[in-house]
């Protein structure tokens, strides 16, 4: 059904990642840069000691810039890496705080796009007055030398392959799929594919810090942000300012174990909708119970598998788009009313409603391209962890947890997590958890009806972080910052502006 292991932007960098931004033009301000922490090897104090030259982004009130960092860590005298680093200045009044980076997560998301698309306009004013607001597109997103895979139509073949394979020929089909972009990825990108760990990123952040002049890091993270947040925090505790977690990973958690997880939390999402659904007198799933709804999607998925229905355009929706473009509008409830609306259409012979929403999920432009989401999303995803699953038996032997996980969702999800079976690196991270001792406060935030990274997620992070605070929303979508609460904002916004973290177990 994707590649992806954690699968989805912020709800609210799925808007923005929509948005057409502008290339950087040319420019005359800068910036100075501060020198690493003692003992750093000398080869990276030319990283930490750049300037930044700031232009205009062709988007009112933002600067662009170009940062450097070293390709391999390891070998910091060599070839370098160039990232896309964008920023609006804070606005005032009020005492500046410094700089705020942020990430909607993915991984694969533009960070860049976030920014000028959400952040930087719809954060709450009052952080926006003392933060320059700022956004790198992490090494292999983007604009930062992105990973490329496959060409446009063979995307969409990817993307059309039977993700619930009923017999041998679909499962070879399904497993060359897999294979086609592992090779499309080693020969596009053999150059990048190594190096854009999520740790290595982490460390570019510490780059941008210095080189904005901050001696501390504040950062909102989203998603898979909330990893990289807490994977700076793990590497550099001492250099922590305020960090927001925000639908948070569980870094501990091996990848089958994660999708599982996942599935479950889907299902959960699914269950939510289908609840309301049945309520309404539009609902394409009958209004008998949320139970009764979820078997009459699961029908459907199963006609879809075998007769797809037109969508106006070459394209028809089979089951595989089907299903991605429903988990697409489990990501927040104000697309519900939406996803009734498609379904209905689509159960009547027309697809076009269902697909729109499988081609925001994978960022399919209208002229057939895609943006580089998916491919940065499995290169992240398949070197921060070994393989979920490393050939078809392990799935079959997995298969039955999944479908127990989510009935509507669990045999679509298990096959994804072959996606890295056949990559052409290997990982080089592993499930582990983080402490960050040294660090202080840092704020973690779950939604208790959180699709893409589960309540549970957000609990077992604030535990294992020596500092962590855990700010519960009581609530559906994907992450809470910014979605509608009160009661969450003002407690980020006052962490964010004074320093102050809300009692460790406050619910919103």
């Amino acid at each position: 059904m994707d590649l992806r292991r954690l699968l989805r932007l912020s709800a609210a960098g799925l808007a923005a990642a929509g948005l057409l931004v502008s290339g950087c033009t040319s420019g005359d301000s800068s910036s100075g840069g501060t020198s690493p922490e003692s003992g750093a090897p000398a080869a990276l104090k030319k990283y930490y000691g750049q300037k930044l030259d700031w232009h205009g982004c062709g988007v009112p009130d933002f600067q662009c810039a170009t940062m450097r960092a070293p390709l391999d860590y390891e070998k910091a005298d060599g070839a370098e890496i160039k990232l896309a680093v964008a920023r609006k200045k804070a606005t005032g009044p009020g005492k500046r705080l410094g700089s705020l980076q942020v990430n909607p997560g993915g991984p694969g998301g533009s960070a860049v796009d976030y920014l000028q698309g959400y952040a930087g306009i719809g954060y709450p004013e009052p952080v926006r007055a003392r933060y320059d607001m700022v956004a790198v597109d992490p090494r292999g997103v983007s604009r930062s030398s992105p990973v490329e895979c496959l060409t446009g139509k063979e995307m969409d073949a990817f993307t059309q392959v039977d993700q619930t394979p009923d017999d041998t020929t679909e499962r070879n089909l399904l497993a060359a799929s897999y294979k086609k972009l592992a090779q499309g990825c080693a020969k596009r990108s053999a150059d990048i594919l190594p190096h854009v760990s999520t740790i290595e990123a982490a460390r570019d952040m510490d780059i941008l810090r210095a080189a904005l002049g901050d001696e501390k890091l504040s950062y909102v993270g989203a998603s898979y942000g909330t990893f990289l947040g807490a994977t700076y925090a793990e590497l550099f505790p001492k250099r922590v300012g305020r960090l927001v977690l925000d639908g948070a990973m569980d870094p501990s958690l091996p990848a089958d174990e994660m999708n599982r997880d996942q599935t479950a939390g889907f299902e959960t999402a699914f269950s939510a909708f289908a609840a309301d659904c049945v309520k309404q007198p539009d609902c394409p799933l009958g209004t008998v119970s949320a139970a009764d709804a979820a078997q009459r999607m699961k029908s459907f998925f199963d006609t879809l598998d075998s007769e797809p229905v037109p969508t106006g355009e070459p394209r028809e929706l089979g089951e595989s788009l089907a299903t991605t473009g429903v988990i697409n509008a489990m990501y927040d409830e104000s697309g519900w009313p939406g996803l009734r609306d498609s379904l209905t259409s689509a159960m009547d012979g027309d697809g076009s409603g269902l697909l729109a929403l499988a081609d925001s999920y994978y960022e399919r432009e209208g002229d057939g391209s895609f943006s580089n989401l998916m491919y940065a999303n499995a290169a992240v995803n398949c070197l921060d962890l070994p393989a979920a699953f490393n050939k078809p038996a392990d799935v079959d032997a997995a298969a039955p947890s999944f479908q127990e996980a989510s009935p509507v969702f669990g045999t679509a999800l298990a096959w994804a997590g072959l996606n890295c079976a056949y990559w052409p690196t290997e990982a080089t991270g592993t499930p582990h958890r983080i402490a960050a001792k040294g660090a202080p406060p840092i704020l973690v935030v779950g939604t208790t009806r959180d699709p893409a990274t589960p309540y549970k997620w957000a609990q077992s992070l604030a535990e294992q972080l020596a500092s962590g605070v855990l700010l519960t929303y009581d609530g559906d979508g994907h992450t809470a910052y910014g979605r509608g609460s009160d009661c969450v904002d003002t407690a980020i916004n006052t962490y964010l502006l004074e320093g102050t973290p809300p009692k460790n177990g406050k619910k919103c």
